[in-house]
């Protein structure tokens, strides 16, 4: 009997677009750096235009497992999209649709690397589901609530039926939970609670409340002796005479104040204490005995928040427990007194109000706070590491990774990709988006990024209607689309006329138009010689068959192009956006042939001397029959 898993399944589930592996063509006008350049600065962080599951599956030969931090705020499936469809179709589609994007996205992340996608209701179950099949269940980590809008503006439709919407949710996962290498812990990130909120809290569920006394006076402090830490740095041992506590309950009665009062007064010397394992504890208590009931020490760590700082660390009893002050966990602010508790599921306290001028740009519907990603960003990642954006709206994650030092790839369709997103980095770099969370990290600009286009489709048809490689293609275009589909790293040799690309050091391959004679692949096998393989790329061979080449080229492999891949994918799908009008759905409307067609923008390359520019040489005059 098979063996059978509980999924989601859906109408059309299991019919998979054959994606194109496109290349990525840059524009270096609208590319933008910083004028002074820094050598931590990252500059090689990447924004493209063009459709986003396109783009993902471009991306997917350079940075499968490299990408840290996958972020996304995919459209949530709600408005008047898909008005023309059955429920059922809709949830189809929207669910196929993300499939896709999803199963690539967990390709690009490190094994150590997590997911965060934000929905609302309307998908959010649904795509848990989907998440738990591509990601695998064990690898959920948690559902955070998102407290998006204020209560009194909230809205969402129908609120003569349903209660007002406010939340939406992030899912999040793992890459690999269970690998040695895989995802640990999330860093330690503290959200600000009121001190007073969290002890009626506590003593409410039963439990205590430790801070509970008040270390009024060190008396007088002497030298005792100086020990040595387990590297032979120095610690200084003071003991203390006279030393004056008092329980805050007494101290409360004696003159009249409330517990918040008395809190707020003696707010810097609130202490309990702690018998917490460590060596310098050892160390002091071996060192001390029959010395004394209270002891200090001065000594210079060197690791830890302290580290490299002159640090005081209090010790009491014949346990020498250490004394931990409520003000390393907690601060004023005001007249409040806030704790800082380690995130949980639900976030708040961003600032909505005036969200939509956040960046310099207007967009009203759909922007994130940037402290909402800040906090996302802080949770899993580290500077320097690489964050992702496939569906990147107004750029927030693009903004909040530059500005904290992260490296990152945002992916936009729509137009607002140059009037809102690169306005909006342009600001970032040069130092002028003052706003967000930019005072919180002390921005002052710098860095950069390149700006790519989706190259056209590879392959058109022609007037007749024949399958021919996309005249917007120039040779080093072709040669590096080839070298993307055939499994090879595009890199030209400025030595070897021959290399376009190698998928090993002795693997490489060669793109050409020429049909190719004997004396010509003759030429080609003698150049690479024994102990090398060369993949030909060509429009033809003459004089030789394909059995024959084999057999007297062994280090050569031949392939027609454009033959060799056309049946690789969808040649000519542009689009696999969640419009409604680019849906299978939706009604097509006739097309001209692609010829007759305006042609694809075309954009600047990279300009280098490469085997590419050079290929012509060997075969200039030669005949080109096919």
């Amino acid at each position: 009997m098979t063996k059978q898993k509980l999924e989601l399944t859906w109408i059309g589930k299991h019919k998979r677009p054959k994606l194109e592996a496109r290349i990525l063509l840059e524009d270096a006008e609208k590319s933008y750096h910083a004028k002074v350049q820094s050598e931590s600065a990252a500059f090689d962080n990447r924004l493209i235009f063009g459709d986003n599951l396109l783009a993902l599956k471009a991306l997917e030969q350079e940075f499968t497992g490299k990408v840290k931090c996958v972020f996304i705020d995919p459209p949530y499936n709600t408005g008047q999209a898909f008005e023309h469809y059955d429920d059922g179709i809709e949830h189809s589609i929207w669910l196929s649709l993300m499939k896709e994007r999803f199963e690539i996205l967990r390709r690009l992340l490190s094994t150590d690397g997590t997911l965060f996608c934000q929905l609302n209701d309307d998908e959010a179950a649904y795509c848990k589901v989907l998440l738990d099949e591509i990601f695998g269940r064990n690898n959920f980590i948690n559902q955070v609530s998102v407290k998006m809008k204020q209560t009194s503006g909230a809205s969402g439709g129908g609120e003569d039926k349903r209660l007002k919407k406010n939340i939406e949710y992030i899912l999040i996962y793992a890459k690999d939970k269970d690998n040695p290498i895989g995802f640990q812990k999330f860093n330690d990130v503290y959200d600000e609670e009121d001190l007073f909120s969290v002890i009626h809290e506590m003593r409410d569920n039963g439990k205590s409340w430790k801070y509970t006394r008040i270390l009024d006076s060190l008396g007088e402090k002497r030298f005792l002796k100086t020990i040595f830490d387990g590297s032979g740095e120095p610690i200084n041992i003071y003991v203390h005479d006279n030393v004056i506590m008092k329980p805050i309950s007494k101290v409360m009665k004696d003159e009249n104040l409330s517990e918040e009062e008395c809190y707020i007064k003696y707010f810097e010397k609130i202490f309990r204490d702690t018998n917490a394992q460590s060596s310098i504890r050892t160390r002091v208590m071996e060192s001390v005995l029959g010395e004394g009931d209270f002891f200090s020490i001065e000594y210079i760590p060197k690791s830890g928040r302290n580290k490299n700082k002159m640090t005081n660390l209090y010790y009491k009893g014949e346990n020498c427990d250490l004394i931990a002050w409520l003000s390393d966990i907690s601060f004023k602010k005001g007249k409040k007194l806030i704790k800082l508790e380690k995130t949980g599921t639900y976030w708040d306290g961003f600032p909505l109000n005036n969200l939509t001028k956040e960046g310099g740009v207007q967009f009203p519907n759909g922007k994130k706070p940037e402290a909402l990603i800040k906090k996302v960003l802080e949770l899993a990642t580290n500077p320097g590491d690489l964050v992702l954006d496939s569906f990147a709206g107004s750029g927030t994650t693009g903004a909040v990774a530059h500005k904290m030092g992260r490296r990152w790839i945002m992916v936009e369709l729509g137009e607002h990709c140059h009037t809102h997103i690169i306005p909006r980095l342009q600001k970032v770099i040069d130092g002028e988006d003052q706003g967000g969370i930019s005072k919180a990290v002390n921005w002052q600009g710098g860095g950069g990024f390149r700006y790519f286009r989706l190259a056209p489709t590879l392959i058109v048809n022609d007037k007749w209607g024949n399958q021919i490689i996309n005249p917007d293609y120039n040779p080093e275009m072709l040669a590096e689309a080839l070298a993307k589909l055939e499994g090879f790293t595009y890199m030209p040799s400025e030595n070897h006329w021959w290399q376009h690309g190698y998928s090993s050091e002795n693997d490489f391959i060669y793109v050409t138009t020429q049909s190719l004679s004997v004396e010509q692949l003759q030429v080609l096998s003698d150049e690479v010689g024994a102990g090398r393989s060369l993949l030909i790329c060509c429009s033809a061979w003459r004089g030789i068959t394909a059995d024959q080449a084999a057999e007297r080229f062994p280090n050569l492999s031949l392939k027609k192009i454009p033959k060799m891949i056309l049946k690789r994918c969808e040649w000519g799908h542009d689009d696999y956006s969640l419009n409604v009008a680019n849906l299978p759905m939706a009604e097509e409307e006739p097309e001209p042939r692609s010829s007759e067609n305006q042609p694809a923008a075309k954009t600047k390359s990279v300009k280098r001397k490469s085997a590419v520019e050079n290929q012509g040489g060997l075969f200039d005059g030669e005949d080109s029959d096919g």
